[in-house]
């Protein structure tokens, strides 16, 4: 069956490019993480991805989530490619995340990684490579987010960065946010908080448009200023 959120990311043990064997939980720890899949090494539209994931990792750390990527490819390959992908973006940091090894696709098969319709997405055997995916997972090991990109179009970074901004708001304050939301601008009190609670949370600078639509400003730069 396929994963859905709210469930928990599937545990299991891979070999990385940069830290050996890992048991996936037990990396985890208490963390909040991305796990993200790239069809191939050695690919274009891959190379982009994973340098563009390498120059915002410091965007990641800052909101204390740990990135790790994953294909079809053994150790070695890892390795080679990552000195194309530090190449690519002349005295940008190094790739500093470790990339999972599936070259039996045991981690893609867990994670419904694969999608066996797309002819043009096999490896010379015709066996299907992993497609983009990308998995948000919580502290608690719960998945928060899943997405899944065809393997001619890149992935938006920034839009990833800007859901966890999203999500972590939303666990520290009873809030929403709305479409287009970029960190900073009003958000939504959540349609659960009623009444006294309202204010209680919120003071006084609630505009409510509807009564199930209240907007009110972003709570973690209110309380900073």
């Amino acid at each position: 069956m396929a994963l859905r959120l709210g469930d928990i990311a599937p545990n299991f043990k891979a070999q990385t490019s940069s830290e050996g064997e890992i048991d996936f939980h037990e990396w985890l720890g208490g963390s909040w993480a991305i796990l993200f899949s790239h069809p191939d090494d050695y690919t274009p539209v891959c190379t982009t991805e994973l340098s563009a994931v390498s120059l915002s990792s410091a965007d990641f750390a800052s909101r204390g989530v740990k990135l790790i990527g994953l294909s079809a490819n053994n150790v070695d390959s890892h390795k080679g490619w990552i000195k194309d992908i530090n190449d690519l973006v002349p005295n940008a940091p190094a790739l500093d995340f470790p990339i999972i090894a599936d070259e039996d696709r045991h981690v893609a098969e867990l994670y419904g990684m694969l999608d066996k319709l797309d002819a043009t997405n096999v490896d010379k055997k015709g066996i299907p490579f992993t497609v983009r995916t990308v998995f948000v997972i919580d502290p608690e090991k719960k998945i928060r987010l899943t997405l899944a990109y065809p393997a001619s179009t890149g992935r938006n970074f920034p839009e990833i960065l800007r859901v966890v901004d999203s999500l972590q708001l939303g666990d520290k304050y009873k809030i929403t946010t709305p479409a287009n939301w970029q960190p900073g601008q009003k958000v939504i009190v959540h349609p659960s908080v009623q009444g006294e609670k309202v204010k209680e949370l919120f003071g006084d600078d609630v505009q409510t448009v509807y009564p199930y639509l209240r907007f009110t400003p972003d709570p973690s730069k209110k309380q900073t200023a």
